[in-house]
């Protein structure tokens, strides 16, 4: 099963205001929908508040097992498997047959699954002091980078933006 992880941080690595996003971005928004739903059948692993900061009308993310991490014995949700610890998270994605399993935040998960993941998917927003929330300290020599795309801004992409994928040499 292949580990992965996608992100959208701006020049700080600022990847959250508050409990949601700081950008609107819909070129990022299709690209999140299309690369972890995939061609097969794909888990996204993701905190409590990462969860709670779903629309209510996309949690679950539909076509895909939405695995949660949480320290809360008692937290569950509909449309949610619950894991306490990152083993367990791998365990459901494997036992649910996943093709993929994407990482898809927060902040302390991000920082969980850095050693264990093979790609990394970055959106940079070109923009700074956004929000609160910042992407873990990566230390990127082990990382080989691959601009994919660039964008500029429109109506529906606020700020430009430049899509990479990193993968593990």
């Amino acid at each position: 099963m292949k580990m992965a992880m996608i992100v959208a941080m701006d020049d700080e690595r600022t990847i959250g205001k508050g409990n949601g996003l700081p950008w609107r971005l819909s070129c990022d928004m299709a690209r999140f929908k299309r690369l972890t739903e995939g061609d097969g059948y794909n888990s996204v692993i993701m905190g409590r508040r990462t969860w709670d900061s779903l629309p209510d009308a996309f949690r679950p993310l539909p076509e895909r097992t939405n695995i949660v991490l949480s320290r809360d014995t008692g937290w569950s949700a509909d449309g949610a498997e619950t894991a306490l610890y990152v083993g367990r998270a791998i365990e459901l994605a494997f036992a649910e047959g996943s093709d993929e399993c994407w990482i898809i935040g927060g902040s302390q998960i991000y920082e969980m699954f850095l050693d264990r993941v093979s790609e990394i998917h970055v959106t940079e927003v070109h923009t700074s002091e956004s929000g609160d929330v910042k992407f873990p300290s990566w230390d990127k020599s082990d990382w080989r980078q691959e601009v994919v795309e660039r964008i500029e801004p429109d109506e529906g992409n606020e700020y430009a933006s430049t899509y990479s994928v990193w993968t593990k040499s």
